[in-house]
Formats: C-alpha cells, structure tokens, sequence
C-alpha cells in the first residue's frame, strides 16, 4: 500500500523499486487505448450508417442479401460495442486489482464468439454470391427465406457452443489479461489440441468457402469479360468490376485475420508470446475488418450509395427543413427518387441480387 503510494511521489529514490517495463507498460497504455477508441467509434459510426440504409429495400438486393449483411453488420457492430467496451473495462480493472478472474473468462469468450461469428457470416455471404452468379435459375428455390436464416442462425449458434469452454473459469483451457493488447486471451497453450480445433473448425473452413467462392466468382467474370471483348460488346464501365469488388475483399480478410490465427498457433504450439506491439496489431487487427467491411461490401455499391444520400434527405428534411433547403433537398425530388428506387427493386428479380455487384457481369450474356 505504501509502495504503490510512494510510486506517485516525485522523489529519485522511489524509482528504484519500480519495474522498467511497469513503467513502459503505463507509458504504452494510454496510446493503444487511444487506438482502440478510434478504432472503436470507426467501426460504430460505419455500421450505423450501413444499418440506417439496409433496414429498408435497396435497389438490385434481394430479401436474402439483405438478411446476410443485416446479420454481417451486427457482427461488425459487435466489435465496437460490445469487445472493446468490455475489455477497456477490465483493462481498468487491472490496474487495481488482479482480478475477478471470472470477468475475464466472460470477456474472453465475448472476443471470440464475435471473431468467429463475423468469419461465418463473411463465408456465408460468399456462399450465397456463388449461388446467385452459377445457379441465377434455382437461386430461388436453393435459396429459400428458411434456408437462408439456418445459416444466419448457424453462424450466430455454432461459434458459442464450440467456444463455450472459454467462459469456465478452471475449465479445460486457461484465460488471462494480456497487457501488451490489452484484451483478455485464452493461454493457447494451455491446451493445444483444443486451440488447434479452433482454428480447424473455424478460420480454415471459412476461409476454404471464401475463397472457392470468390475465385470461381472471380474467374467466370473474367470469362465473361473476355467473351465480350470478343465481340466488341464489352462495356468500360463494368471492365473491372471483378478485381474492384473480389480482390480487396478478399486481400482485406487474409490481412486482417491470417496474423491472428498465425499469433494464435504460435502460442498454442511453442507457448511463447510475440513482442508486445506485434501482439496488439495482430489482436485488434481482425476488428479494422469490421470497418472495412463496410466499404467494400457497401459503400462500393452505387445503389447503396444512393439510398445513403437518400437517407440523409430524409434526415435533414425531419431534422432541419430549412437546412435541407439551402441544401436543395425539395420534398418533390425525393418523393420522385423513392418511386424510381422502388420500381427498380420490383424490377429485379431474386436470382439477380448477389451480394456483389460482379453477377451483373454474367447477367449479360
């Protein structure tokens, strides 16, 4: 008690007790704390947009896309209001008291069911872009409103209960507060066959789906592509939408989310610990995809962005009707903008409202 105390006091001669890297550790503190926050309201500002647009029916997107990114902005959300929060908070904790122990098995198996549940949700939405661009006759028929929450509902369900050994305190695997990324992990190596199952049953099949899906998705749009080139019929604009949507999708996942795993069977199967920056990034760098996301499987859509601006109208004309004024948001234009965005959504039919913009490429020939 006096120790912690004297800790405070300016005097040289109490710095001798001190632990150096105690002392690097509050210095490092208070900027990763200022990155997860940024991160944190990133994320949360991002999806909020995203979700103001999704809730309603948006142009060339089916009733099943829109289910698929509803439940994958949920996940994304996850990371900024519920990971973050809760591991700041025990953070803070910790730096009074080396406990409660239970918290931080609770907290640990938050993390990881968000984790696992953002990385079945992108696969299933992969999934359900293979089957809308290489099946656009039975689509509706393989894609049912039945089928289609059974996979929402697997990928909010299945990841609790393969993780919920996480959450027992004196379970079959260890969990403790990590200082250097401030995020209470499982110790890996506490019990390797089971971490290795973790990732055997929830980064490789996911990643396995997404990039099947994507490359053969990737490839037919070339084809596709070619094949119009052939014949002179090839429109510029829709040149390379393929690469434009698939390639930073997929480079965004790999990047954000092969560290960690690597991180994570590093320590299962040596049971060291990476430095401590290296840690951090690695940890939190799976929760930048939760933003990310939302650029590249929304803001990149033009009908998406539409709708967005259509919002914000709609906003400014509840919030501020002189604002919106000045603005030129007249009430005429936007009625006039709404019934063409509707009639073109009756316009489209099921099979032709992937996820991404790329079936349109095959909807050509």
């Amino acid at each position: 008690m006096l120790s912690a105390l004297n800790f405070s006091t300016p005097d040289d001669s109490n710095l001798s007790g001190v632990d150096p890297e105690r002392v690097q550790e509050l210095t490092h503190r208070s900027v990763k704390v200022s990155i997860i926050i940024v991160l944190g309201v990133m994320i949360t500002l991002g999806n909020v947009a995203v979700l103001l647009v999704i809730t309603s029916s948006v142009a060339g997107w089916s009733r099943n896309s829109r289910y698929f990114l509803l439940s994958l902005t949920a996940a994304d959300s996850a990371f900024g209001l519920l990971v973050m929060p809760l591991n700041l908070w025990v953070s803070l904790l910790k730096d009074y008291t080396e406990g409660p122990d239970a918290l931080c098995h609770v907290v640990a198996f938050c993390n990881a069911t968000v984790y696992s549940t953002c990385m079945y949700t992108l696969a299933t939405i992969s999934l359900e872009r293979y089957i809308a661009v290489f099946y656009p006759l039975q689509y509706s028929s393989l894609m049912t409103r039945k089928r289609t929450l059974l996979l929402i509902a697997f990928a909010w369900c299945f990841p609790p209960s393969l993780l919920l050994p996480i959450s027992l305190p004196g379970g079959i695997i260890e969990v403790h507060f990590s200082t250097a990324s401030l995020v209470c992990n499982p110790s890996y190596s506490t019990n390797v066959g089971y971490s290795l199952s973790l990732t055997c049953f929830i980064f490789f099949p996911c990643s396995i789906i997404m990039t099947y899906a994507n490359l053969r998705v990737w490839c037919a749009a070339k084809r596709q592509r070619l094949k119009l080139r052939k014949y002179n019929c090839a429109r510029r604009s829709r040149h390379n939408v393929a690469s434009r949507v698939l390639v930073p999708v997929m480079a965004a996942y790999y990047t954000c989310w092969t560290p960690c795993m690597a991180a994570m069977i590093y320590n299962a199967v040596s049971g060291s610990t990476v430095p401590e920056w290296i840690e951090f990034v690695v940890v939190w760098l799976p929760t930048s995809n939760g933003f990310l996301n939302c650029i590249f499987y929304f803001w990149i859509n033009r009908s998406f962005r539409r709708k967005f601006h259509l919002v914000l109208q709609r906003l400014a004309l509840a919030l501020c009707p002189e604002l919106a004024d000045a603005l030129g948001c007249c009430r005429a234009s936007k009625t006039q903008f709404v019934s063409g965005i509707m009639d073109n959504n009756n316009s489209v039919h099921e099979r032709s409202s992937s996820v991404s913009s790329t079936c349109t490429l095959l909807s050509l020939a």
